[in-house]
């Protein structure tokens, strides 16, 4: 019988579905704005490097998010803990879909994002609790449903909700949802998570606040300012120093905010970055593919999202397989082949033209989630296995801090250098003012390069994940 800290029995089965669709809805808000990001710069009049920071700022707040659940998760019960952070998220979704001006619904996404940056690790420390390790790639399989689904069909839902209605009908759909999520948390969570009281540094906290909030700060304002611009070359400078501080600090302090003594494992470092890798390259494609079929090839949002959707069930059906895989032979094999099939999938889009099928692009971003299906919850597995069970709340807040930063700042560095190279190839309006279709032509190429180049930057990440993926072991068993 499962029981919970108490000792008192509890549905696991019932739980776990809850943390799932729980999970399911805050990791499809990752991505679920792609497809809208055009219309959003219409009814905002803003451009692509200012509408990305909806993404890149979710995905900031997160990453700072996510060491402080750690802590949390050590002083408060998990299923008040679980409710609390569905209940901010509520909250943040609620402010999105009344927002009247695209600072309210930047800041509604950054409460969202402080809900699901408490509520994401969390499930994955609860999953590795209650689950043994024979388990827990199957577990993780099931995870990986809702974390790799979530982010593949959002484009796909909100192109069908902007060509039937108003963007924010995106987060009236959830709201409910939510709310029915919190109202059955009530009555199936328990607490299974070991609470003791520890010290929070609050210094910790101010120095990765500034010092991740400031990398990103300047890595997002590339596309706009360009790589010799001061603010960026500051903001990057900052960030540099006040990250390699807190550094410092973690490893010198008793009771550090983020443990980072949890890379002396080699298994759990290279399954980090590999992680990491995998989840930014299918981020940036969310981002940057949506915006070609739409600009360049006049697509609706609609159209766009189904071209995604494909891959979304390649992802869903191939996750549940792929954890039954890496508890019986490790994720070594399934690490290589899978960003070996990311690059292989990456590189056609290098050289997308306005006309190319569309047959071609769902075959080839099909193949990169296949890609994406081998790595992100298998690689998590073989990471947290390396761990000694008094490390996995640490190493679940570790690595996704990393997958969650580096995300963002990937995401923000690929959408700088699509903006900037585009920005750098715009013709002069004013000599082609009297040949509006040879204007038109050079626009569109002008976008087409920049769309190339981030597919560029992407193809090169996927390519060092595969190299690095020969770095990790065949048996992920410990002595």
């Amino acid at each position: 019988m499962t029981t919970d800290i108490t000792d008192k029995p509890y549905n696991r089965a019932m739980m776990v579905t809850i943390l799932l669709i729980g999970t399911f809805l805050n990791v499809l808000n990752q991505t679920v704005l792609a497809t809208a990001f055009p219309d959003l710069m219409k009814a905002f009049s803003i451009n692509a490097t200012t509408v990305q920071w909806l993404t890149t700022g979710f995905l900031l707040v997160n990453g700072i998010m996510i060491p402080l659940s750690a802590w949390l998760s050590t002083q408060f019960n998990s299923k008040w803990l679980w409710i609390s952070a569905m209940t901010i998220f509520a909250g943040g979704t609620i402010l999105c879909w009344a927002a009247p001006s695209f600072a309210m619904l930047l800041s509604g996404r950054l409460i969202q994002a402080v809900g699901v940056g408490v509520a994401m690790p969390l499930l994955q420390t609860i999953m590795f609790s209650i689950f043994p390790p024979e388990q827990r790639g199957s577990a993780m399989g099931l995870v990986g449903i809702a974390v790799g689904v979530g982010p593949a069909i959002g484009p796909t839902l909100a192109g069908f909700v902007v060509d039937n209605g108003s963007w924010r009908n995106i987060f009236g759909i959830m709201i409910p949802i939510a709310f029915v999520i919190i109202l059955l948390s009530f009555f199936f969570m328990r607490p299974v998570i070991e609470n003791r009281r520890t010290h929070l540094d609050v210094l910790s906290l101010i120095l990765s606040s500034i010092g991740f909030g400031s990398v990103l700060y300047g890595f997002s304002t590339v596309g706009q300012n360009g790589w010799t611009d001061s603010t960026v070359i500051t903001a990057l400078a900052v960030g540099v120093i006040f990250v390699a501080l807190f550094a410092v600090r973690q490893l010198t302090i008793s009771e550090p905010f983020l443990e980072l003594r949890v890379f002396a494992k080699g298994q759990f470092t290279v399954a980090t970055i590999l992680g990491a890798i995998a989840n930014t390259a299918m981020t940036g494609a969310e981002l940057v593919l949506p915006m070609y079929l739409q600009i360049v090839r006049g697509q609706s949002a609609l159209i766009s999202g189904l071209t995604l959707l494909p891959g979304a069930i390649v992802i869903a059906l191939m996750n549940p397989i792929t954890g039954r895989i890496v508890d019986r032979i490790g994720g070594r094999e399934l690490s290589i082949i899978g960003l070996a099939c990311l690059t292989l999938g990456t590189l056609p889009l290098c050289f997308l033209q306005s006309d190319t099928a569309l047959w071609w692009i769902i075959l080839v971003y099909a193949v990169r989630m296949l890609g994406v299906s081998m790595v992100l919850m298998p690689i998590t597995t073989v990471g947290m296995n390396a761990l000694d069970r008094s490390l996995i709340a640490h190493g679940t807040a570790v690595n996704n801090t990393v997958k969650q930063i580096f995300s963002s700042i990937g995401t923000a560095l690929v959408v700088s250098i699509m903006a900037n190279v585009t920005k750098g190839n715009m013709p002069n309006v004013r000599l082609y003012i009297k040949q509006p279709t040879l204007l038109h032509h050079l626009i569109m190429n002008a976008n087409l390069d920049g769309y190339t180049a981030a597919f560029i930057v992407t193809a090169a990440m996927s390519f060092l994940g595969f190299l690095m993926a020969f770095l990790v072991k065949r048996s992920t068993k410990k002595a």
